[in-house]
């Protein structure tokens, strides 16, 4: 069997994974509700539509599914009749595990869990892999690190840390993107035209974020390096330790962390 990979829903996540395999010269297949879709990642990517799941299960050898996870049941117990050993079954739906997808397939073939989060829409992901199935070989751990790789970050979790993860790095991006909407909002307050607030603040964030990766220093002296003696920034530090903006933060991912649990 070849080394394709299909993906059963090519959506944002699903279409961001396609574009990093285009990237290496992959064979992708794909099949999807939307053949719109499905005909604009033929052109763009030399993706090759099924005709149905089963069609694309058996072309391939990686399968990912990419649907919603009210959806992934009726989704493997469609393709598990033609799942042989020589599969592999990778799942980005958030909440279900591998003891599920394994009961769902019939354990005709190994599983991987994959937690992705959305900057890998443009290459900047952070991505949790769950090899825990024993029946995964080095091979096929090896393709599928290799496949997330051009897309991000790639992290080796056990299952039991995919809650913490998601709560962390699946649902990060809306709060970074909330604390961003706060800090132009303040901006806006303070005089600047919104569209330059919102350019300044983006610029902020990405230069941080930029500064934190490249720097030895830990996060906390870099923000001590910015807070100058009885200065503006120290003020505002103290306001936020005041009000308890670090330990709500804390408690809004361990919110998080509880409703990932729940879900599973």
């Amino acid at each position: 069997m070849n080394r394709s990979v299909g993906f059963i829903g090519v959506g944002n996540m699903g279409s961001a994974i396609i574009k990093g395999l285009a990237a290496r010269k992959l064979k992708v297949h794909g099949f999807d509700l939307d053949s719109a879709k499905l005909n604009s990642l033929a052109k763009e990517f030399g993706l090759k539509p099924a005709a149905s799941t089963k069609d694309l299960v058996k072309a391939c050898r990686y399968v990912l599914l990419a649907v919603k996870p009210q959806h992934l049941a009726a989704v493997v117990e469609e393709i598990a009749p033609v799942l042989t050993k020589g599969h592999c079954l990778l799942s980005i739906a958030a909440g279900v595990t591998q003891e599920r997808l394994r009961t769902l397939s019939g354990s005709r073939c190994p599983v991987v869990r994959v937690m992705p989060n959305t900057p890998a829409l443009v290459g900047a992901g952070v991505f949790a892999l769950c090899f825990d199935d024993p029946a995964l070989d080095d091979e096929r751990r090896d393709f599928v690190r290799a496949m997330h790789a051009p897309l991000g970050q790639v992290h080796e979790l056990p299952e039991k840390l995919f809650d913490a993860f998601t709560s962390v790095a699946g649902c990060g991006p809306a709060y970074v993107f909330y604390v961003m909407d706060a800090i132009v909002e303040a901006g806006v307050n303070l005089g600047l035209p919104r569209a330059q607030s919102t350019q300044i603040v983006k610029a902020l964030f990405s230069g941080s974020a930029k500064l934190a990766e490249e720097s030895p220093l830990h996060l906390s002296e870099l923000r001590e390096m910015v807070s100058s003696p009885a200065g503006s920034t120290i003020r505002a530090i103290i306001h936020m330790e005041r009000t308890a903006v670090r330990g709500s933060i804390i408690d809004a991912v361990n919110e998080a962390n509880e409703r990932n649990v729940e879900l599973g």
